[in-house]
């Protein structure tokens, strides 16, 4: 025998498979990505338009520094200039004043002019980019060359009066030492011969050169190269606009638009609860995905796809039944629990019929238990013919007439299924049970589901959601191969693995999932909260023989309770079913 189902490790996939796998992911949210692009498109034509009557005009200036000897190549520029603070000097209103009066333009227009201009640095040069925005070329044009001459003006008048005040400072440091000078030669001139004068000689020496060292530094200040720069470029009226034109900024707009979506798309996905793809429901359970059922499957028809217009979905089921036949583990016990996770058990109890007619196909002997003993409804939905009763029924309690006790369910009833071309099986119908816990676990329960042991025979148990009921659980122990049936964007990954988790502690195996698409007016995420009714007559059906309407089934009528009072049945006591042994995991 082969085994099949082993834990689902992380699949080894090729980096291409992995991106084209992701890709696939991301276009589940195709209205996040819609969304972006059509938010790109809008930004696109209103940047087509606000740039559709811009002009820009550029002048570029050097900066140079004082110099007294230009061709000195000891001399660094970037020393001497600060071009950050330069470029911020550039920018600033009074710059932006002295434009103004040149432009003519008022007080009003003050914060526009300011605002069209924009100094740049190209890196690694002592060069300032002059670049002024406006409606008109000629205008952008005539604005950035009055604001770059307004800048070599006011950094012109700048080096000028540094200079000027350094020579004024030079100047009165000297004078004193000068009129010093003077007064002291006028009284060498006076004095004898002897050393008395040939002391005063020796200060006047000191004088005089202390006044020629003045002299010295105020010629070189006076000497000094003070050009602020030259403008190397003067700006010209440009031809076109700045905008990029509609076609491009459309184009743009579409290229950000789709980044974003994208983008949106990939934050969806990585805070998506749900299974992104197959391979996640299979991590999260750690069992393989045995099928996923076709997309065209609506709700209301037969639960049998046996003799259905499109044989897609009948071989699915085929196709489930075959890997479960040589999986191991199902093949040594041939029992097979069948639920859903929590909400609707309608897929769940159409997957659970049709496996039962693909096992009879192969000429097994097939039990469909149907332990659902809140909503049943297969008994009025399947074409069924009484059959005989299990052997375990056939006790001297039965009553006459051949009909079946008012005991507590199984009450020994069995019908038999036509699936037509696949053959039949035998259907343990359920009965809603006051004591729902009890029914499950009953000895009788136990009997029916041991019919598996007989040769050739497999028996497959339907059963409420996992998650909604401990149902499900009270039967693992002895139906130990669960088969987990959902819609992957329904489920949340935690959900999956708390059923891996609790069918493990309570002995039993996961098998493998079967997946399928929402059912036709079902939303996303719907049936979440509680259970729903199970298989195509959610609402009023008709028998599969009589043609009647059958009524569906009502709550059973409880005795108003008294404080403290437990009642038995009433889905409280589903969690304590029964002691939960550990198992394999």
């Amino acid at each position: 025998m082969i085994e099949t189902n082993r834990p689902a490790a992380a699949p080894v996939d090729d980096e291409p498979d992995l991106l084209r796998d992701q890709f696939r992911q991301l276009l589940r949210y195709r209205r996040l990505i819609g969304a972006g692009i059509g938010i790109g498109l809008l930004g696109g034509v209103y940047l087509g338009i606000s740039t559709a009557d811009t002009y820009v005009a550029t002048a570029d200036v050097v900066l140079r520094a004082p110099t007294d000897d230009p061709f000195n190549p000891s001399l660094a520029p970037d020393k001497a200039i600060n071009i950050g603070s330069e470029r911020q000097v550039a920018l600033s209103s009074s710059i932006a004043n002295e434009a103004a009066k040149k432009l003519g333009v008022g007080a009003s227009g003050f914060a526009a002019l300011r605002s069209g201009l924009q100094v740049t640095n190209p890196p690694q040069t002592m060069v300032l980019r002059f670049t002024y925005t406006a409606d008109s070329a000629k205008e952008a044009a005539k604005r950035a060359n009055t604001m770059t001459e307004a800048y070599l003006l006011k950094r012109q008048e700048a080096l000028d009066a540094t200079r000027d005040k350094m020579v004024k400072g030079y100047k009165e440091q000297r004078d004193p030492i000068a009129k010093q000078l003077d007064e002291l030669s006028k009284e060498i001139a006076r004095m004898p011969a002897g050393a008395g004068r040939d002391a005063a000689s020796s200060s006047k020496t000191d004088l005089q050169s202390e006044v020629g060292g003045y002299n010295t530094k105020i010629t070189k200040l006076e000497a000094l190269d003070m050009t602020p720069g030259r403008v190397t470029s003067a700006a010209t009226a440009p031809t076109a606009t700045d905008g990029p034109g509609i076609i491009m900024s459309l184009a743009l707009g579409a290229a950000v638009g789709l980044a974003l979506g994208l983008l949106a798309a990939w934050v969806r996905l990585v805070f998506d609860p749900a299974p992104r793809s197959e391979g996640d429901v299979a991590r999260a359970l750690r069992a393989p995905v045995l099928g996923y059922l076709p997309r065209d499957r609506t709700g209301g028809g037969p639960l049998l796809a046996a003799g259905e217009a499109d044989p897609r979905l009948a071989e699915e089921y085929r196709s489930v039944a075959f890997r479960l036949a040589y999986d191991a583990r199902f093949a040594d016990r041939r029992r097979l629990l069948v639920v859903a996770p929590r909400g609707s058990s309608e897929t769940a109890a159409a997957v659970a019929v049709n496996l039962a007619a693909s096992f009879a196909e192969t000429g097994k002997d097939v039990l469909l238990i149907e332990a659902d003993l809140r909503t049943p409804v297969l008994a009025s939905q399947l074409p069924t013919d009484a059959g005989g009763r299990p052997r375990w029924s056939q006790t001297s309690s039965t009553p006459a007439g051949g009909r079946h006790s008012d005991t507590e369910w199984p009450d020994g009833r069995q019908l038999v299924v036509d699936a037509g071309e696949s053959g039949s099986f035998d259907l343990i119908p359920g009965e809603r049970a006051r004591n729902v816990p009890r029914s499950l676990t009953s000895a009788r329960a136990t009997r029916l589901i041991s019919e598996a042991d007989s040769p050739n025979s497999t028996v497959v148990v339907l059963a409420p959601p996992v998650l909604s009921y401990a149902d499900a659980l009270a039967l693992v122990d002895r139906v130990d191969g669960v088969l987990v049936v959902c819609d992957p964007r329904a489920v949340h990954r935690t959900d999956l693995s708390r059923i891996r988790e609790l069918i493990s502690g309570a002995g039993g195996t996961v098998l493998g999932a079967v997946l399928h698409a929402p059912l036709p007016g079902e939303k996303r995420g719907k049936g979440k909260g509680g259970p729903a009714p199970v298989g195509p007559g959610a609402g009023p059906g008709t028998g599969a023989k009589s043609g009647k309407p059958v009524p569906q089934p009502q709550p059973i009528p409880y005795e108003v309770a008294e404080p403290e009072q437990h009642i038995p049945g009433d889905g409280t006591d589903t969690v304590a079913l029964r002691t939960v042994r550990m198992g394999r995991r």
